[in-house]
């Protein structure tokens, strides 16, 4: 039986039964060898307040962890190997197992490059899971030049339903990279650590994800509002909700995915448009040799779209902006864009204005939000933040990026209104499905039930409703197991 013997974890209780799993299921026994210690890490998903798809255009966003969280539990071993058990999560009793070879991530003594490997994954689709999680490895490898002399065993369970835009991905992503570095003695601060783990979203997953998931599943604290610029990965501090005020997360049980194409084509749009303005403004721009985009550097906006102000997008360079534009032409044109992990489609005709749009008015939204949480006299506080949730919403829908289900759910909470306690909703992270985001009083929990329940009755999907918030894996730091016969 495994014990804790090293704790730098301040909560312990939640790690009860993940360590109860360790001890009673074969499958985890079979696992791990005896006489050797196990590593034991934890990160959160994260609830999209504010900011979301505005990430990868430089916005500041909100973000709220969530009490639904990854645990890894890492064994180094004496041969490069990983060994990799995924217990099925709730909803889904498949236990998910992956082996690989340390050395499919080498040539000739070298690291391959993030190409290779995600074509490795890639190639048998029951097996892409697993980038996740090896990708680590790699990208370690290649950023760090770290040199693995041992392989590890690997166990994963997930209390973060998958699919719901909470970013169960970097919640994986980042408690595997906790563990490794625990376990192989690699130091890494708490930002470096959340950009490392984008790598392995963007480069060998293929999701081209922005950095606020993996940063909230990190740094963020219970029960606060973490606030991130993303040029790329500010930290600004923590905002306290007011005592009175609550959020809450409804699931629509519309599945979501960065990597879909509805997400990757407004990304790819709002990155034209920038690259259109910055050839209208005459800004400076460096062709790299042999490569389909180019780098544009300005004073003023630092090469992101938010930081252009709402009255100099619209006065200036608005009308200029086509609605759409066909892949093929905007290459002819412009040459490409500056997003390195996106792909524009030559055959495919994209949208440009209302994508280029969303970044700019949505980081005005969230700086008007934080200014409105932190101001105590306004009478009509809750009302005014959640008129700018709908805003935003609205802003999504606009990109292509609602959907029914999430209407709904938004209007549901439109409709029960301030007489149930309730002021503004909005889709989180990546849209086309996911999650609610839902701001109401303290005291509104029964309404928001209510709100579960309707749905239920007209979908016949019963939500999960995220209620409870945690601190990431920063805070969490790690445990140590070890069999309970070699403790002297």
């Amino acid at each position: 039986m495994y014990k804790i013997i090293k704790n730098s974890s301040p909560r312990l209780s939640e790690v009860k039964a993940f360590v109860e799993k360790i001890n009673t299921e074969r499958i985890v026994s079979e696992l791990f060898e005896s006489g050797r210690d196990i590593i034991v890490t934890r990160a959160p998903g994260r609830l999209d307040v504010m900011g979301g798809i505005a990430d990868y255009s430089g916005s500041l966003v909100l973000q709220l962890p969530i009490q639904e969280a990854t645990l890894v539990a890492l064994q180094r071993t004496p041969t490069r190997e990983l060994h990799i058990l995924s217990l099925g999560a709730e909803g889904n009793n498949r236990d998910l197992v992956f082996t690989m070879p340390l050395s499919v991530f080498e040539r000739h003594h070298h690291p391959v490059d993030y190409s290779t490997a995600q074509v490795y994954f890639k190639q048998n689709p029951e097996n892409s899971w697993a980038a996740y999680v090896a990708g680590a490895f790699l990208v370690l490898m290649q950023e760090l030049q770290v040199e693995f002399e041992h392989g590890a065993n690997i166990m994963i369970c997930s209390e973060i339903p998958e699919g719901k835009g909470v970013s169960s991905s970097a919640a994986l992503e980042v408690a595997t990279m906790q563990a490794i570095c625990t376990a192989f003695d690699i130091t890494l601060e708490p930002r470096s650590m959340a950009l490392l783990c984008q790598k392995v979203e963007n480069l060998i997953v293929g999701a081209p994800c922005g950095v606020m998931d993996q940063l909230t599943s990190v740094c963020g604290e219970s029960d606060r509002l973490l606030a991130l610029l993303c040029q790329p990965a500010e930290i600004k501090g923590t905002v306290d909700l007011p005592e009175h005020l609550a959020l809450w997360g409804i699931d629509s049980g519309v599945r979501h995915s960065v990597s879909g194409s509805d997400y990757s084509s407004v990304r790819i749009g709002a990155f034209m448009g920038y690259r259109i303005i910055a050839d209208l403004a005459k800004l400076v721009v460096n062709k790299i040799g042999g490569e389909d985009f180019v780098q544009v550097e300005d004073p003023r906006w630092s090469g992101y779209l938010a930081n252009i102000s709402v009255s100099e997008f619209e006065e200036t360079y608005s009308g200029f902006l086509p609605e759409a534009i066909q892949g093929n032409k905007f290459i002819a044109e412009y040459g490409g864009t500056t997003d390195t992990v996106t792909e524009i489609d030559p055959n495919r005709t994209y949208a440009v204005r209302t994508p280029t749009a969303h970044p700019i008015y949505e980081y005005a939204r969230v700086r008007t939000f934080c200014e409105l949480l932190v101001d105590k006299t306004e009478s009509r506080q809750p009302e005014l933040l959640g008129d700018l949730m709908y805003q935003s919403h609205a802003s999504y829908s606009a990109c292509g990026l609602g959907s029914t289900a999430t209407d709904r759910l938004v209007n549901l909470v439109r409709d029960a209104g301030h007489e149930k306690g309730l002021y503004g909703a909005k889709i989180t992270g990546g849209g086309s499905g996911g999650t609610v985001a839902v701001l109401g009083l303290k005291g509104a929990e029964v309404s928001i039930e209510e709100i579960a329940g309707k749905y239920a009755l007209e979908t016949g999907y019963h939500s999960h409703v995220f209620r409870k918030s945690s601190s990431g894996a920063a805070a969490f730091g790690n445990l140590t197991l070890r069999r309970f016969d070699q403790i002297s």
